[in-house]
């Protein structure tokens, strides 16, 4: 039996008293996830990007282990909602204008203390103060940096379309707004280089490919090492010593931990390692969150319909972004249908070993999607679900 088998034997045993669609984190994966984190981290600390857990039950796990702290969120209203919590340390990792958020967010002592706010633009400020119900409380805040790799003078640019702020002039002179304005305090710079981080270097069946982007990624490694570290620079000079400095992501935590500009990495998906992240040179983890959808229809030879299944992840379209079957191994989509809101036919030779009622395992492409579809997640240990714990949407909260 491979190792795939014999996981899906113990998915099947874990779970055969409840029917699909099911979802569940095998916690042994999990946890060697976490630990190869940390061990790339190298001893800075890991702020876990709450978007790719979307499970308080999760993330309360994740940040009692050795070598994390902190949380990394992408909404005020989750950032408030986390602080209320008991999280006391979150970093907002997107700009905001939730208005009502703010006026909570700058009324309340115990949520002005956890929660630190992404600022780009001095018109973010302004809306901070417009909201604020009563003066007296700091609002910490941090800004980010543009990671993005831009060649030919700009005419070619690598990586999201984030912060404008690229040059260590443009963030010290953010930061000098900030130290101006009554009501702010600056504790943070962050960047993301998503291009490093969520871009895998070794692309199956393409080698031209991945060879173009391991090259990128080492000139946008070498090239963002340099502005980021002159840019801490400018903005220390300004501002004092900054409480944290973070970077990184799952597929870039050794390089960036490197930098002795950085003072902690963002990492999330790396706990649940979705199918995005098998494409690299540099780390190998285990999947640790799956779903299952039940065989429904058998309708010829070497075909089988399960219930669902059309789950596709965010990001530019195509099929990278879309679920893969999983276990048992070898199944593949009908190329003339794909993966179906209702139903997704299946193609190949373990369809005909599978009955009515069996369950087909996927992997999503992108973490904490997964999160959105299910309530609830069952947690596995070796073959026994131990625990059953709601996803954010499972506490009633859906906040994008």
């Amino acid at each position: 039996m491979t190792p795939r088998a014999a996981d899906r034997a113990r998915y099947d045993r874990a779970t055969a008293h409840l029917d699909a669609p099911v979802a569940i984190v095998d916690l042994e994966a999990f946890d060697a996830n976490a630990d190869d984190l940390v061990r790339r981290a190298a001893g800075k600390p890991i702020r876990v990007a709450s978007k790719s857990v979307r499970c308080r039950a999760l993330l309360e796990r994740a940040l009692a282990r050795p070598g994390f702290a902190g949380l990394m969120s992408f909404t005020l209203a989750e950032s408030v909602w986390l602080a209320r919590a008991g999280f006391e340390d979150v970093l907002l990792a997107y700009p905001s204008t939730d208005r009502a958020g703010f006026a909570e967010l700058t009324s309340d002592p115990k949520l002005a203390g956890a929660i630190t706010v992404m600022v780009d633009d001095p018109a973010q400020l302004d809306l901070v103060d417009r909201a604020r119900e009563r003066d007296g409380l700091e609002v910490r805040v941090c800004l980010e940096l543009d990671t993005s790799l831009q060649l030919f003078g700009g005419r070619v640019r690598v990586g999201a379309r984030r912060s404008p702020l690229r040059s260590p002039a443009q963030l010290a002179e953010l930061a000098r707004s900030v130290a101006r304005r009554p009501g702010f305090r600056l504790v943070g710079l962050m960047a993301y280089e998503g291009h490093v981080a969520g871009v895998g270097d070794a692309v199956a069946g393409s080698p031209v490919r991945s060879r173009a982007i391991r090259l990128m990624q080492s000139a946008a490694r070498r090239e963002l090492a340099a502005r980021r570290a002159a840019v801490v620079r400018a903005v220390r000079a300004v501002a004092g010593d900054l409480e944290f400095v973070n970077g990184g992501g799952t597929g870039s935590v050794q390089h960036t931990a490197a930098e002795a500009a950085v003072t902690e990495i963002a990492a999330g998906s790396g706990l649940y390692v979705p199918r995005l992240f098998d494409n690299y040179t540099s780390f190998s983890g285990r999947p640790a969150a799956l779903f299952a959808q039940p065989v429904v229809r058998r309708p010829g030879v070497g075909v089988v319909t399960v219930l669902g299944g059309g789950y596709p992840a965010s990001g530019a379209p195509g099929a990278d972004r879309l679920p893969v079957p999983y276990l048992p191994e070898g199944l593949r989509y009908d190329p003339q249908e794909g993966a179906g809101e209702v139903q997704t036919p299946l193609l190949g030779s373990p369809a005909d070993d599978l009955l009515i009622g069996d369950k087909v395992w996927f992997r999503h492409a992108k973490a904490g999607e997964l999160c959105e579809r299910f309530e609830e997640l069952q947690l596995v240990e070796g073959d026994r679900v131990t625990a059953t714990v709601p996803t954010y949407r499972g506490e009633g909260r859906t906040f994008l």
